[in-house]
């Protein structure tokens, strides 16, 4: 009995270190989050994110539970929207920021974003999400960059006249002798050198990417996506693709998304919703389908927990990265509120704490840690933005 108590207080006690460890460790670290999709949602239903909400997985509470000091705000309309709608969403995030200016600031380069953090505020910056947000418009594209656009997702999953996207390459809408960027594309890379700003390269189809990263004479980001070779689908980067970012000295950030991360979520969520089918006719019928689904996971969290991969696949798309090109070109972009699912124990902004501790588990060092984090995003940061 005394050999079992002994046992079990070295295993408390090396379990509480680590803990302590892991911590401080988290603490100490600049978190970064690359994609957010949360403006849209909060124009759409009112919502005000400076305070704890019930839905959603963002708001500033959570956000300091969580530890995480930077947000890049995703700009984001479908193919409907444009630049007007850009603007919409920026008024609403330099509204946020009015409203709480002792919590949240505007960071528009890598030295405004360690002024934000040093004042213990969180620093909030701009991504663009989707090319037809310009449309077709240089001057557009340096207005948005005058307002803290520190990034251009150069296709979301519709293509524009100069960039084809993956979605489109892949189904075959966009003809392989007219896919990739034309004149105008180049332009456009050529242009958010120039302006200090980002080229991402989330979403866009492999011929825009290779394009891409041909034209752009600084590093590049990809935002928000995972390894093709361990779940083969379009929004995945393959291995030449991964090459080529560590290459330019990019960074790629790692989607949380269930459906990128898990070859087998998308048949367990087919066999979820059949199994609903009828619930989830009503609540579409009543709520739209992408709010549907949210309900539908509410009501039916076990099961809908079951489809859910473990946190351990979000490590192994790291460790995938890291082995290939190493630990300098990977970061964290988590697309919460632009997903539905995400992996067992990761259900908001709340939860970063949790990828430090996984990452150490699986032995990483606190410097490489460190790296993941946020330090890889703020070199390519001051890479492209000079400060």
């Amino acid at each position: 009995m005394k050999k079992y108590y002994l046992s079990f207080l070295l295993l408390f006690v090396v379990s509480s270190s680590f803990a302590q460890n892991s911590t401080s460790i988290h603490q100490k670290a600049i978190v970064v989050d690359t994609h957010g999709d949360i403006l849209f949602n909060q124009i759409k239903s009112g919502i005000d994110i400076g305070k704890l909400q019930k839905t959603g997985n963002f708001d500033l509470v959570r956000a300091k539970e969580g530890g995480l000091d930077v947000q890049v705000f995703s700009i984001w309309c479908d193919e409907k929207g444009g630049y007007a709608v850009a603007n919409q969403e920026i008024d609403s995030l330099f509204s946020l920021i009015k409203r709480y200016p002792n919590q949240i600031a505007l960071a528009r380069n890598a030295t405004e974003l360690e002024q934000a953090v040093a004042a213990k505020k969180m620093a909030a910056m701009i991504g663009v999400e989707g090319g037809h947000m310009i449309e077709n418009s240089l001057d557009n594209l340096e207005k948005l960059t005058q307002r803290g656009m520190i990034y251009l997702t150069l296709t979301w999953n519709n293509s524009t006249s100069w960039a084809s996207s993956a979605a489109e390459e892949t189904s075959g809408k966009v003809k392989p002798e007219n896919a990739g960027l034309n004149d105008f594309g180049k332009q456009v890379v050529h242009k958010l050198n120039e302006l200090g700003v980002l080229v991402d390269l989330s979403h866009v189809g492999v011929k825009t990417f290779f394009d891409a990263i041909k034209e752009s004479k600084k590093p590049v980001l990809v935002s928000h996506s995972c390894v093709y070779a361990l779940n083969p689908v379009a929004r995945n980067l393959n291995d030449e693709q991964i090459k080529a970012v560590g290459k330019n000295g990019g960074v790629i950030s790692l989607n949380f998304y269930s459906g990128f991360l898990d070859s087998t979520f998308n048949t367990k969520q087919k066999v979820f919703f059949n199994k609903y089918d009828s619930e989830l006719k009503t609540l579409s019928a009543k709520y739209g389908r992408s709010n549907a689904i949210d309900t539908l996971i509410s009501l039916h969290k076990v099961d809908a927990d079951a489809t859910r991969p473990s946190i351990e696949l979000l490590i192994d798309h790291i460790d995938y990265i890291v082995k290939m090109i190493g630990i300098d070109h990977v970061g964290l972009g988590a697309d919460f509120d632009g997903a539905e699912s995400f992996p067992l124990g990761i259900n908001s902004v709340a939860d970063y704490p949790k990828i430090t501790s996984a990452l150490l588990k699986r032995g990483y060092k606190p410097n490489e840690v460190t790296k993941i984090l946020g330090g890889n995003f703020i070199r390519i940061l001051k890479a492209n933005k000079g400060k």
